[in-house]
């Protein structure tokens, strides 16, 4: 496949990007006892961008051919000839890097393959029921299980050249518990790039369904939580939700150029000093299974650690290599493509906090009067930094103890004002968003973590 793509890109007469994509993927969901679906799909082609007259063309096919991709070539130059004309802002270069060469893995696909569909689809039945089976409460249950097998081929005029593998799983699990007209939700999940052994290898299927079916039952008794402005303790999974959501996008350079939050902010203290936030390719802390891993951008750019915000100063944008170009820095490796007909837009990998120095028991033992807040619900969050997040558990805090369960809790505000607020962040780590995806035009596997972090923001209540 390699020597097909080099020899086409070696005869295009412009800058050219071939980008082989095989992703193989599948899902198993079963719901109240039946399986919902079982779908195993295998989606296969090349995706082509070509730069001409300061314009990009785009095209693809799922012909692998010479004649095939020799023929989308030639439509993506067309493509970008005849879009020249309408164009007011010509791309005058793409930044400088090295591209990247060679054969990269992440995942472990072989792992994956033994153990077989049947096998898989006992685990997401038997895990279901468990969860609908745990209390007399529950009226329902839901079980997931998905895989995302990739391989890719990326050429380039350039002398990009490299061949990536990669392997993604999740495991989710929720359960609906009610008390006549009462009903609510528990949800647990997990996602990795790795193989099965690292899927399970913090929460196993029968933690999930516990944790998903105890939460959900626990919430019927649990009291509405009080509004107002608090000092909580975030878990992880809310610190890497805010990290991404309300801060990543913000620093994306396209959405800056657009005017986000965090435009004409370089260099400006936009956070605690005790605030290191980065976002990487590599999982470079914690476990190393982090569910957003990408060791060569869809650019053919080698990821790595790009620090966005360090000591509470603005360090850095989200990057591709025109964007970088425009703003006279190196790419950081954040051009994604979800599919082969996808184009590569900036979007995060694994966005995360830096833990501190302090214990998750001084941090609760700290708060006088406050919440610990664990688990993400629906949501939003904008350009202009401002989000509202749903709380799955909400716990009060009196006098450095967690107290009693509270429902319907939401947090909002202002996430740089949140950042600055931060005077605590626990020494342990989590990655805890690898079972979700992030929405931008085209969906895109990441991850998100954290520490603990205390901090102060509005919580919402009935």
């Amino acid at each position: 496949m390699r020597e097909i793509l080099k020899a086409a890109v070696g005869d295009a007469r412009n800058w050219t990007e071939l980008r082989v994509h095989d992703r193989r993927a599948l899902q198993i969901a079963v719901r109240k006892g039946e399986v919902e679906s079982a779908a195993f799909r295998k989606n296969y082609g090349v995706g082509v961008r070509v730069l001409a007259n300061g314009t990009w063309g785009f095209s693809s096919t799922d012909r692998l051919d010479r004649d095939g991709i020799d023929a989308a070539i030639r439509e993506a130059s067309l493509s970008a000839e005849m879009s020249s004309a309408g164009r007011s802002e010509k791309i005058e270069r793409l930044a400088d890097c090295d591209l990247a060469v060679g054969d990269f893995k992440s995942g472990n696909a072989e792992e994956v393959a033994g153990h077989s569909t049947e096998e898989k689809t006992a685990l997401v039945v038997d895990t279901e029921r468990r969860a609908r089976e745990s209390s007399a409460s529950i009226r329902s249950a839901m079980c997931r299980y998905s895989e995302l097998i990739d391989e890719k081929w990326i050429v380039s005029s350039e002398g990009a050249d490299a061949h990536i593998e990669d392997a993604k799983l999740e495991f989710v699990v929720s359960a609906v518990a009610g008390d006549g007209e009462d009903m609510q939700v528990g949800f647990q999940g997990v996602g990795v790039t790795g193989g099965w052994s690292d899927l399970f290898a913090r929460w196993t299927p029968e933690r999930l369904s516990e944790h998903a079916g105890k939460v959900a039952v626990d919430l019927l008794s649990a009291p509405y939580a009080p509004g107002g402005a608090a000092t909580v303790v975030l878990n992880p999974e809310l610190v890497g939700l805010l990290a991404h959501e309300a801060i990543g996008h913000t620093v994306e350079a396209d959405f800056v150029l657009a005017g986000s939050a965090a435009a004409d902010r370089m260099g400006e203290k936009v956070a605690s000093e005790l605030v290191t936030l980065v976002d990487s390719g590599p999982a470079l802390i914690g476990e190393k299974s982090a569910g957003g891993v990408v060791l060569v951008d869809d650019e053919g750019v080698p990821t790595g650690r790009t620090v966005v915000i360090e000591n509470g100063v603005l360090k850095s944008y989200l990057h591709d290599r025109e964007t970088a170009a425009r703003f006279g820095v190196p790419p950081t490796g954040n051009a994604r493509a979800w599919q082969y007909d996808d184009e590569p837009l900036i979007r995060m990998r694994n966005t995360y906090i830096e833990p501190g120095e302090s214990s998750y028991e001084e941090l609760i033992a700290s708060v006088d009067d406050g919440f610990l807040l664990r688990g993400a619900g629906s949501g939003q969050a904008d350009a202009n930094a401002e989000f509202m997040f749903g709380v799955q558990e909400a716990y009060e805090i009196k006098k450095g103890k967690v107290g009693r369960l509270l429902r319907g809790a939401t947090i909002s505000g202002d996430a740089f004002d949140v950042l600055k607020s931060v005077d605590m962040l626990s020494s342990d780590f989590e990655w805890a968003l690898g079972n979700g995806y992030c929405g931008k035009g085209q969906a895109a596997k990441v991850d998100g973590g954290g520490p603990y972090v205390r901090c102060k923001l509005l919580v919402g209540g009935r």
